[in-house]
């Protein structure tokens, strides 16, 4: 078995989104990377994921010269509905903030652009990299080993960036000795359609119900991602189209539900839903970066945004070291990336029992529950921390 070796600045362990952009941001600074993805190219595409970005994210794919497209198609949002039992509160993001709003965009279109933008300016992605292995990362000069077609190959490196997701080899490569870890399973799953259909609002709707929650979204005028909660234990082959617009329905606002406009789906999958987090985020010349080091439940749409955040902490650290010398940036890369992270922890969480039915839920749960919604409604305060989270906060 014929054994290369390659020789490269960073390794970035995963293609996906994180990855890709920090490599694109690399690469405009003079700084060389390996990309390896253990799938293939059409199957990181067909990765169906949220795309509510945040201005943060936008400003930092506009410095990744990745944003021409994402100007052009993405849908700006001022708001977004609260449902909750047959009530509803628009929060007015650019009013309770200074200005900002949310932009909808697909994160399978972010990647796609990442991939453009990476194939223009020859960057290398390995996609089917099997068997990857991280090696003296506790040196001044670790290696990545990985299989491909038969063959083994070495790359050299400086660094090595975990961006492979929850389920990937970096976070594994942290000694036991250090590693915390904290977990939230929630007893219930998103199940997600996606459908040719114009969507039922312009702004999102998050809707609270005792049936269970339920979201309108969008990725553009004629395409619509609607989603709710179902059992952990459920497949999708138990949700026909018929019964998913039912459940739909009978979960938004009376007006919303008579607008809605129902069609076949084109995708459809269930998420389980979990908070997560991994501390610390790095060790010796090893970075986690997004799901690698933690996990957020979809309600708050937070996950690339996080990962976004850790992108631009690691980017900034990794360009002072290779133009200034500085490595304090590095030394302090989790500490300041954990610190935004439990805050997104926090939000996503608090975004989750606020909307959802949880099965163990007591009468007092259920009235706290109708208290908070009523609480949020009243108060001004309320509303500007559910808003400023909700656009991001500042990195």
């Amino acid at each position: 078995m014929a054994n290369d070796r390659l020789t490269t600045s960073v390794v970035i362990i995963g293609g996906g989104p994180s990855g890709l952009l920090l490599s694109q941001l690399l690469h405009l600074n003079g700084i060389e990377t390996i990309v390896l993805e253990r799938r293939s190219r059409d199957y990181v595409l067909n990765r169906i994921r949220a795309g509510v970005l945040e201005s943060g994210l936008v400003a930092l794919l506009q410095e990744a010269r990745v944003a021409d497209r994402l100007c052009k198609e993405g849908e700006k949002h001022s708001g977004v509905e609260i449902a909750f039992h047959g009530d509803s509160l628009r929060i007015a993001l650019d009013e309770l903030t200074d200005g900002d709003v949310v932009t909808v965009y697909g994160q399978t279109e972010v990647t796609r652009d990442l991939y453009e933008a990476r194939d223009a300016m020859d960057g290398v992605v390995i996609h089917n990299a099997d068997n990857v292995q991280l090696q003296a990362l506790d040196t001044a000069r670790p290696f990545v080993t990985f299989e491909k077609g038969g063959e083994t190959t070495t790359i050299d490196c400086d660094f090595v960036a975990g961006c492979d997701g929850f389920h990937g080899v970096s976070r594994r490569m942290l000694p036991a000795k250090i590693v915390r870890s904290f977990e939230r399973v929630y007893p219930f799953g998103w199940l997600g359609v996606l459908s040719e259909t114009p969507p039922v609002a312009d702004e999102l709707i998050y809707a609270g119900h005792d049936r269970g929650f339920a979201l309108c979204s969008l990725r553009s005028r004629s395409l619509s991602r609607y989603y709710v909660q179902c059992p952990l234990e459920d497949k999708v082959s138990d949700w026909t189209d018929g019964r998913f617009w039912e459940a739909l329905k009978s979960r938004l606002p009376a007006d919303v539900a008579t607008d809605l406009v129902t069609g076949p789906s084109t995708e459809k999958s269930i998420a389980p839903l979990r908070s997560f987090v991994c501390e610390p985020m790095s060790w010796k010349r090893l970075f986690l970066a997004g799901d690698a080091a933690h996990i957020v439940p979809p309600t708050g749409a937070k996950g690339l945004n996080l990962a976004a955040s850790d992108i631009y902490y690691l980017s900034r650290a990794l360009l002072d070291y290779y133009k200034d010398g500085d490595e304090k940036g590095l030394q302090n890369y989790s500490e300041k990336a954990l610190a935004r992270v439990w805050k997104a922890e926090r939000f996503s969480w608090w975004m989750t029992q606020l909307l959802h039915t949880f099965p163990e839920s007591s009468a007092f749960d259920q009235k706290i529950q109708q208290t908070e919604f009523d609480y949020l409604k009243s108060s001004h305060a309320a509303q500007v921390a559910l808003a400023e989270n909700y656009v991001g906060l500042p990195y």
